[in-house]
């Protein structure tokens, strides 16, 4: 077992900011809904929490943000819409071009992206998973950064231990020397009125 901490939005409601959770590193069979914690395919020492949503030999595509696998409609209950605007390059993935002014920063990604294109579906090759945040409107995945292969999943996610009502940008200022001792004694003041005590032992699905 590994511990992490949530620092974003991208996986809401299932996971919040602030959730400190166990990720089991026992080796087993990767499986679509699959929350798992794996290293980035564009910065390798930076860990990245993700579901699994495909499979290698699946084939994918998005409509209007709504997931279709395997030529199916996917019912995602886990899902949440934040975003009320509409991204033809993130909700009609991959029917738009990838490109840095849809988001997509990896240019590698962005070239090689119509190789695995038939007709309106991307299809994942051997040893590679798509992974999409449950906040589907603002994650940043592998719609932006691509596959990840199986040697970088670290683990799947089983449950969460700690749950401390903690902004992104309050995470993100924690990470500063100057803010990190100050965090710390803000979590020490509120530890008890802060914690989200309902989430305690909570199970990740």
């Amino acid at each position: 077992m590994q511990p992490f901490e949530m620092p974003s939005t991208s996986m809401e409601n299932t996971l919040l900011p602030g959730d400190h959770f166990f990720v089991s590193r026992w080796p087993t069979e990767i499986r679509r809904g699959d929350v798992v914690a794996f290293r980035s395919p564009e910065e390798d020492r930076l860990f990245v929490v993700k579901r699994v949503v495909a499979i290698p030999g699946d084939k994918l595509h998005l409509r209007d943000g709504v997931l279709y696998l395997n030529d199916v409609r996917q019912d995602e209950p886990y899902v949440r819409h934040k975003l009320s605007d509409f991204n033809p390059y993130r909700d009609n993935f991959p029917a738009m071009p990838a490109s840095e002014s849809n988001g997509v920063s990896d240019q590698r990604w962005a070239r090689s992206i119509p190789q695995y294109v038939q007709g309106d579906d991307l299809i994942l090759p051997p040893n590679s998973y798509f992974g999409m945040g449950d906040s589907r409107d603002i994650s940043y995945d592998s719609r932006y950064y691509g596959f990840f292969p199986r040697e970088n999943v670290v683990g799947k996610l089983t449950f969460i231990y700690w749950s401390f009502n903690t902004p992104p940008e309050a995470y993100e200022r924690s990470l500063e020397d100057r803010d990190r001792l100050a965090f710390v004694a803000h979590i020490i003041i509120h530890f008890f009125d802060e914690t989200r005590w309902s989430r305690t032992f909570k199970v990740v699905k």
